[in-house]
Order: structure tokens, then sequence, then C-alpha cells
């Protein structure tokens, strides 16, 4: 099974290419720019690394959010874009999700945190034994309202709980476990694992169904709903 997984979600942008249950491929960089004027590019030099091209491939996964409007937006369609041209299903997945795997069989539940900016973060509780599996779903909320839900000891991963790790540590104390920071980034490897779980279990689906979970409204939604 040949998958081609990307993610756009955040500041981090991410190609991996899985073979089989082999990490054929990956790349990672982090950077405050648009992901538009290199994602293709990046798409094209994994698949070409491998000796392959899109219509090799079983599918194509893609992280729907919640993230950033922008990144999202240029993830999607050029996801979408790829697999028209080709025939091939695409399996979204939650970036929440993607990225609480980076702890994997962690021993206490695990808080992905995105800066959603306007004080809020996108955030969730995850399980992570196994696959993760939600505690609280994915949401957006400012964060001390979301501390405020929170029992027991938690492990916080992501670019969010650096933006807000005093407060973390001021409302948690010692509850508060944090990962290394090679930890905070999402990865589109981990993404690969829930992409080739959704098409083993028949659950891809057509790219004219591919739409993003951005979770609250863009401000242009805003824009149109205040009238």
């Amino acid at each position: 099974m040949n998958i081609l997984t990307v993610d756009t979600s955040t500041t981090a942008c991410s190609v991996a290419l899985t073979i089989g249950n082999r990490l054929t491929a990956e790349t990672l960089f982090n950077l405050e720019r648009t992901h538009a004027s290199r994602l293709l590019g990046l798409v094209d030099e994994t698949l070409e690394v491998a000796g392959l091209a899109v219509k090799d491939l079983d599918c194509i996964g893609v992280a729907l959010g919640p993230g950033s409007f922008t990144g999202l937006r240029v993830g999607i369609a050029t996801v979408k874009g790829l697999a028209l041209a080709a025939g091939k299903q695409v399996c979204g997945f939650s970036s929440l999700a993607m990225l609480a795997m980076n702890v994997p069989w962690a021993s206490h539940p695990v808080c992905p945190m995105f800066d959603a900016k306007k004080r809020e973060v996108y955030t969730a509780l995850y399980a992570c034994r196994d696959l993760p599996t939600p505690i609280i779903d994915d949401c957006v909320a400012p964060p001390g309202d979301f501390l405020d839900r929170l029992e027991g000891v938690t492990i916080f991963v992501g670019e969010g709980v650096l933006a807000y790790r005093d407060m973390i540590v001021d409302r948690m104390g010692a509850r508060a476990l944090f990962p290394p920071l090679s930890a905070h980034l999402p990865r589109a490897s981990n993404g690969a694992v829930l992409a080739g779980t959704a098409f083993e279990r028949g659950e891809a689906f057509s790219p004219a169904a591919l739409l993003p979970r951005y979770i609250r409204p863009s401000e242009a939604e805003l824009a149109r709903m205040r009238g």
C-alpha cells in the first residue's frame, strides 16, 4: 500500500511517503511563510526519491484541521488536485490527533495544542495507547477554560503549548508534563498511520468531498454572517 500524506495545518509543513508498513521518505520544515510556493515541489521530490508517481499511489492522506485557515486550504487544495487528476481516493484525519501521536503509548492523557490566535487554542485530549482515542473532542477555546476541564497528570504537546506554557504550569503545576522540543511539531508520518488505517477500514473517499475542518468560522464567514 503506497500512501502519500500531507500536513499544512500550522507553520510547519510536512510530506511523507509510506510503502507498506515502511516510512520511505519524509520532509519537514517550520517556517513563517506560506506553504503554497513549495508544497508541490516537496511532493514531487518525495515521490521522485522513491521512483514513484501519483498514479502509483493507493490513496493520498491529508490533515483536515483544525489549524491555520490558509495552511489548510493550501494542503487540501493541493491534495484534491493531485487526487482528481490521477483518479485516486483520499483519507482525511484530525491534525490534533496526528500531533498527539508524537507521544506514543503514553501513560497519561495527551493534550495537543495549536495556537488559534485571538487568545484561543485548538485543542483536545487523547488517550494514546495505540491509535489516538479522543477523551475530549477537538475544539477551540481560551486556554485557561480548557485547562480547567483537565484532571490528573496530562502531557502537553504542540506549538500552542510553547505559547502558553507559563499559564499551563501556573494552573497545572506538577500535573503538567512536557515532551522534548522535537515532539512539538506535527509530522505527516504520523498522519500516514491514520490515513493508512482509514484506507484499510474502507473509509477513503472521493477528493470532491474533501473539506477542511476549521472548527470556528473564518473572518470571511464572520463578515458574511454580520451581513
